[in-house]
């Protein structure tokens, strides 16, 4: 239309001779340059719409560094430890599935009856061993190694997550402080440090939280007493069966280990930090950018680590994290055996390749931020958060912080950000429905119920107890510990009622 007003006002001029000569040249010049200028409009408005319509999420960098002719790991079994940056991973897991509709095993509830060893009948469609395929096994569980060989098939690979048990126990502490009465007892960390055994009872409920707690979520008896060949029985029981243990103090160099291991593109194990602290973090998506070039001593992790033991731990003495080190030594002889064979593995890897491959995954983290996320990409309290549905859930004495997408995201880009910042227990929920979809009528879960069901600090989930004032776990103890009449242990041993003793083989140690 504007090209036509143009063209009629030229000829107009032309014809009519109306002015002088220059005049008609002026204007004359003035719609050519109207006309080119409109011309090129048009051109770079294709351009943009289509640089807009080509989803970031299905560039060549979301594919990252070529993995040769491997095919996709699709069957995968991980033991979600706690306050490791298991949530995190997790999330990764429940992205990949849902994008290639993978069969979850999913809980009844939230968790695979934690803390009772695992049992296959926790499964939400379980129909007897390998009747139905799972893909992706996920949530928390107290692991039970025949239970779970009955869901999962025989090629399934199996990793899980580690951390630095000092550092593991602050934050257990910060987040079970009302939960696990040693806690509860003790002011501050420094206090419980100086004598755990004042203030814990083995047979008192929700105090697996205070001691050796990578152990029990192995399934192993995190209340042994300590001696070298316990220690390295339960390691070679572990390494038997998990094919890759990542360290969360080396997140990222983790994330590119687990990529190749699982033949999967870049953007699978590219995250941002879920389930933080708030007093924590740093950097973009919730992890900081340091790169950690060593080993963690047997001092525990250097000041180059992810996060500095000085942040962590600031109300406790180098005294006192020695204690907890001896406290949690079945813990601390995991952590620096597996540690040991995490660095093994990336000088097999190759430390230049690690280097710039962990360079890519910052890169692709911090681009992704920019397009998903608000606040520049930082975690943001909950209540910050206009979307209650993406909310996390609060519990313990911390504030767990969230992210707010950005506006204005089309749709493709915006399922594709909320898928990674969308929290564990929504996500299950969101699985859930679609794996088995319910009528209509039946969606609306009464609020009532909803209610009744609380998220303890860091996951662990309870019923409100009506006859009592405090909140009690769901499931059944025996003797202050969680155990079936005659299960098994994860290697195949009978399991006695009281104590849990290892009955089978040689040994007669107290591994459960």
């Amino acid at each position: 239309m504007l090209f036509r007003r143009r063209a009629r006002m030229l000829r107009w001029l032309v014809r009519g001779r109306v002015g002088p000569v220059w005049m008609w040249k002026a204007l004359m010049l003035f719609v050519a340059i109207g006309f080119a200028g409109q011309l090129l409009g048009v051109i770079f408005n294709k351009s943009s719409l289509q640089t807009a319509g080509r989803s970031i999420f299905t560039s060549a960098d979301a594919q990252g560094p070529s993995l040769g002719s491997c095919q996709p790991h699709t069957h995968i079994m991980f033991l979600k430890t706690h306050k490791t940056a298991s949530s995190t991973v997790l999330n990764m897991l429940s992205r990949f599935g849902e994008e290639r509709d993978l069969r979850f095993a999913l809980p009844l509830g939230y968790q695979l009856g934690y803390p009772l060893p695992f049992n296959a009948h926790r499964v939400k469609g379980y129909r007897g061993p390998r009747a139905v395929e799972f893909h992706i096994m996920g949530n928390h569980m107290r692991f039970n190694k025949p239970e779970v060989e009955k869901v999962m098939p025989a090629d399934t690979f199996y990793f899980s997550i580690i951390r630095n048990p000092v550092a593991l126990t602050e934050s257990s502490f910060a987040y079970y402080k009302e939960v696990a009465p040693a806690f509860r007892k003790a002011k501050t960390l420094g206090e419980f440090a100086d004598d755990p055994k004042k203030y814990y009872d083995p047979r008192l409920r929700n105090n697996h939280y205070a001691r050796n707690l990578l152990l029990f979520d192995f399934g192993m008896d995190h209340n042994a007493n300590f001696s070298a060949t316990l220690a390295q029985r339960a390691e070679e029981m572990i390494r038997q069966t998990f094919r890759l243990i990542l360290v969360s103090e080396y997140f990222d160099q983790s994330m590119i280990l687990l990529r190749h291991a699982l033949c999967w593109p870049l953007d699978a194990v590219v995250s941002f930090s879920l389930n933080a602290r708030q007093q924590k973090l740093g950097g973009i998506g919730g992890l900081s950018g340091g790169w950690v070039g060593r080993v963690a001593t047997v001092a525990g992790v250097g000041g180059k680590g992810r996060r500095s033991q000085a942040k962590i731990l600031t109300n406790v003495t180098e005294k006192q994290r020695e204690k907890l080190r001896q406290w949690n030594a079945l813990d601390w002889h995991l952590y620096k055996s597996f540690n040991q064979t995490f660095w093994e593995e990336i000088n097999r890897f190759g430390v230049a390749q690690m280097e710039e491959e962990v360079a890519l995954l910052r890169m692709r983290r911090e681009e992704l931020a920019h397009v998903c996320l608000r606040d520049g990409g930082k975690p943001v309290e909950a209540h910050r958060i206009r979307d209650r549905n993406i909310r996390p859930y609060q519990s313990g004495l911390v504030k767990i912080l969230g992210y707010e997408l950005q506006p204005g995201l089309d749709n493709a880009t915006r399922t594709a950000c909320l898928r990674m910042i969308r929290p564990e227990i929504q996500y299950k929920d969101v699985l859930d429905a679609k794996q088995f979809p319910r009528p209509v009528a039946a969606q609306a879960q009464p609020e009532a119920h909803k209610q009744n069901l609380v998220v303890a600090a860091g996951g662990s989930l309870l019923r409100r107890d009506s006859s009592r004032t405090r909140e009690r776990p769901m499931g059944r103890w025996v003797a202050g510990r969680t155990l079936e009449e005659g299960e098994r242990d994860w290697d195949g041993n009978r399991l006695t009622r009281r104590n849990q003793t290892l009955i089978g083989g040689q040994y007669k140690g107290r591994l459960s």
